[in-house]
């Protein structure tokens, strides 16, 4: 039998860090909201790995169509060795057009949304793809 393992993923963004999470076991990655990058979003993000413990932490790769890394690339490189010792793997997953698949999801939802909802669904993807890349589908 399949162990389940708790797993986590990060939208980094320089506003908002859209967030994540799901189980190797159902294999369905929820949106869990966002932290305000605000000087405290690694405490905040330490809290939620304290409770969660994921086995690993997934987090979107910025790259531009051409598949080169970006300026973004750069910044989502340098807070997550910000992040530090963790005590768990960081795993990178190709976030290419997440945010506009998000809104675009959302949009035809017909209801209002929040650049934060994007950011956080985002994240959810980003997992979703790393879940079925790595675990197959559902």
């Amino acid at each position: 039998m399949a162990h389940n393992h708790p797993l986590l993923a990060l939208d980094v963004g320089e506003k908002r860090i859209g967030v994540a999470q799901a189980d190797t076991a159902v294999r369905i990655a929820v949106a869990r909201g966002t932290i305000a990058v605000d000087g405290t979003e690694l405490d905040q993000l330490r809290n939620i790995i304290n409770s969660e413990r994921p086995k690993v932490i997934v987090v979107g790769y910025p790259r531009n169509q051409s598949g080169q890394p970006t300026a973004q690339t750069a910044f989502v490189e340098a807070f997550v060795a910000r992040l530090g010792d963790v005590g768990m793997p960081v795993v990178y997953q190709d976030e290419s057009l997440t945010s506009v698949h998000a809104e675009t999801l959302l949009k035809q939802q017909k209801k209002p949304f929040s650049k934060g909802d994007i950011d956080a669904l985002a994240a959810s993807l980003i997992l979703q793809d790393y879940l079925e890349q790595t675990y197959g589908r559902v």
